[in-house]
C-alpha cells in the first residue's frame, strides 16, 4: 500500500513538473509589452503600448470553455533626477476582460480604463487585438509634470493566475504556478 502511494506521488509529481515546465516556458519565452508611447492630449499625458504573444493554446480553450479571461495591466509614472530617488507620482491598475457568448459564438472585451465600455467581435483575432491594446489610457493631468523635467513611465500586465486544485495544494505545497507577467517595460521623457 504504501509502496503504491509513493509510485502515485511520484507520476503526480513528474506529469506536474512537465506541465509547469512546459506552461513556464510557452509563456516566459514571448510575452511582451511592445510599442511603449506616451504622449499627450489637451490635458493628460496619455499611454499607448500593445502586449505581444500573449495568448496561450490553454488560455484560448479556457475562454472557450466559458470561464473569462482578465488581464490587469499595472502602470507607475516617476519623477527622475540624477543622482535622487524617483519620486512616484502616479500608479493606476486597470483590467481588459474578454468573454466567449457560445450562444452568439462572439466574443466580448471590456475595457476598465475607458470606464468599462465593451466592444464586441465575431473573430478571435480582432477580439485579442482589443484585450492587448492600451489605447490612449490617461495616466497624469498635464498640470502635475514640471516642465524641464525626466520622468519615467512604467507598464506591466499581469495575464494568467493558476493554482492547484485545492486537494493538490496541501500534497504538493512546494509546487507553484505563479502568475504570469510581464516584465516591467519603461520609457523615459522630459516633459
Amino acid at each position: 500500500m504504501h509502496s503504491r502511494f509513493l509510485t502515485l506521488a511520484y507520476i503526480i509529481s513528474v506529469l506536474l513538473t512537465t506541465t509547469l515546465s512546459g506552461f513556464a516556458s510557452e509563456q516566459k519565452g514571448g510575452v511582451t509589452i511592445g510599442e511603449l508611447t506616451a504622449t499627450t492630449s489637451e490635458k493628460n499625458l496619455i499611454l499607448f503600448c500593445t502586449l505581444k504573444n500573449s495568448f496561450t493554446e490553454e488560455m484560448i480553450e479556457i475562454l472557450h470553455s466559458g470561464i473569462p479571461l482578465h488581464f490587469t495591466f499595472s502602470i507607475e509614472l516617476h519623477k527622475t533626477a540624477e543622482n535622487w530617488p524617483a519620486e512616484l507620482m502616479t500608479a493606476l491598475t486597470f483590467q481588459h476582460t474578454m468573454v466567449f457568448d457560445t450562444l452568439k459564438a462572439s466574443y466580448k472585451v471590456t475595457v476598465e480604463e475607458e470606464k468599462n465600455k465593451t466592444y464586441s467581435f465575431h473573430s478571435l483575432p480582432e477580439a485579442q487585438n482589443a484585450i492587448n491594446e492600451i489605447n490612449g489610457a490617461k495616466i497624469v493631468e498635464l498640470s502635475q509634470l514640471i516642465p524641464d523635467k525626466l520622468y519615467k513611465l512604467m507598464v506591466r500586465a499581469e495575464l494568467y493566475k493558476k493554482t492547484l486544485p485545492m486537494g493538490l495544494r496541501d500534497v504538493f505545497p512546494f509546487f507553484s504556478w505563479g502568475d504570469v507577467e510581464t516584465d516591467w517595460h519603461s520609457i523615459e521623457f522630459k516633459y
